[in-house]
């Protein structure tokens, strides 16, 4: 493979159901972290990485994620009439992405099959894969440290992480042996997708960056549907790693889960502080929060519900 990669694609027609009922008529990827959208962080993450030609694999009920990276005329003349300068740069920084490219995955069936969608506009070259959910902040891009990995290795990567061993069972884990002379690269041996903490191989945990070889596509092919009903991409990497070489980086950089509730409030909390506008005035609202009066109130509606659930219960009963 000695193309350079110009190309990454961006999953993004699941249904969120971790964040139902939010989700039900408004896009997971598509939920406010701060003040901007889950999906625009891996977005810029892509252009500032140096990639050209953006691919979003999009399904029902996602026409939201085209708006938003649309020219929105109204929106720019109102702003613009308004005299608020920052924000209509802020607005036009969104829509000045190049070369996106929507392709509709009719049934959401995995991420194995949402990666096949792409397959004509992606072509014979290897390309990278950003989810979503994963929200990586680092000094420079985690996709472009993969993109390095793979302008020496010329092969597959995958970014890894090290996890707590109580949470392998949320992940694709990898066995692997670490490369003479590095402490970040791992020549991948297998890869178990969500294995029980007696069967992990490891705790290091395969996220939500990829580079993939275009071989890729014919393995997912191979692999067909498996684990309800989907095609996975780790079982699709698995028959992929039978005919060559694929290597986990562990990459430089923080990472927020941003795919389930609890991950979703925290990252936004940080990112919050962070936030030039709100940062200074979020901090001083969360340190007058008294956190323990907050808890007891929890505590007090939880058993409260639960007692009236009890007593409901006994009526039924009788």
């Amino acid at each position: 493979m000695a193309t350079r990669i110009r190309k990454a694609v961006f999953p993004a027609a699941g249904l969120g159901t971790r964040f139902l009922p939010a989700t039900k008529a408004q896009p997971k990827e598509m939920l406010a972290l701060a003040d901007k959208p889950l999906i625009q962080y891996a977005v810029e993450e892509a252009v500032a990485a140096g990639l050209e030609n953006l691919i979003m694999i999009t399904g029902r009920g996602k026409n939201a994620i085209e708006d938003h990276f649309d020219v929105s005329f109204e929106l720019e003349r109102i702003l613009e009439q308004r005299g608020k300068p920052e924000l209509l740069r802020a607005v036009r920084a969104v829509s000045d992405v190049i070369h996106l490219a929507y392709v509709r995955q009719k049934e959401a069936l995995g991420l194995g099959h949402a990666i096949l969608m792409a397959r004509d506009l992606v072509g014979d070259e290897p390309f990278a894969v950003l989810l979503g959910d994963d929200i990586i902040e680092s000094e420079i891009p985690c996709i472009r440290q993969m993109m390095d990995v793979y302008d020496r290795y010329r092969t597959t990567v995958v970014a890894i992480m090290e996890v707590d061993r109580a949470e392998v069972s949320r992940y694709g884990i990898i066995r692997g042996l670490p490369l003479a002379g590095s402490q970040s690269l791992f020549e991948v041996e297998d890869m178990v997708e969500k294995p029980s903490l007696e069967e992990a191989p490891s705790n290091l945990a395969i996220i939500g960056r990829y580079i993939l070889s275009p071989e890729i596509f014919a393995a997912l092919e191979e692999t067909g549907r498996g684990s309800g009903g989907e095609i996975q991409l780790t079982d699709g990497l698995r028959r992929l790693l039978a005919r060559g070489r694929i290597l986990a980086y562990r990459f430089s950089g923080k990472r927020h889960d941003a795919g389930d509730k609890l991950g979703f409030l925290k990252a936004t909390v940080e990112f919050a502080l962070k936030n030039q506008e709100l940062g200074e005035d979020f901090r001083a609202f969360l340190q007058s929060l008294d956190l323990g009066a907050a808890r007891t109130n929890t505590g007090s509606r939880s058993r409260g519900s639960r007692a009236r659930a009890g007593a409901g219960a006994r009526q039924r009963r009788h």
